[in-house]
């Protein structure tokens, strides 16, 4: 395992890391949308976990727009039922 991989980071860390705001991460974690654990009361997050977290949120986002543009219209279907 590289010190990389192996690195934790606190809350903080996590939003300076994403670009978002502590209270966003926070909601994210205690509503388990996010790969987190606590240690003593307070939020700790594995690097590891966390840039895999990415790529998932990253291809769920590809195949749900891959979906809407090669996904017929519903329009066009109930116009060729009447």
């Amino acid at each position: 395992m590289t010190k990389q991989t192996a690195e934790i980071f606190t809350l903080d860390e996590v939003a300076a890391y994403l670009k978002v705001g502590k209270r966003t991460v926070y909601r994210l974690a205690a509503a388990k949308k996010i790969p987190a654990f606590k240690v003593g009361g307070a939020w700790r997050f594995s690097r590891a976990d966390i840039d895999s977290w990415i790529k998932q949120q990253s291809m769920e986002a590809l195949e749900g727009n891959q979906k809407a543009m090669g996904a017929p219209g519903r329009r066009g279907n109930k116009e060729k039922q009447k």
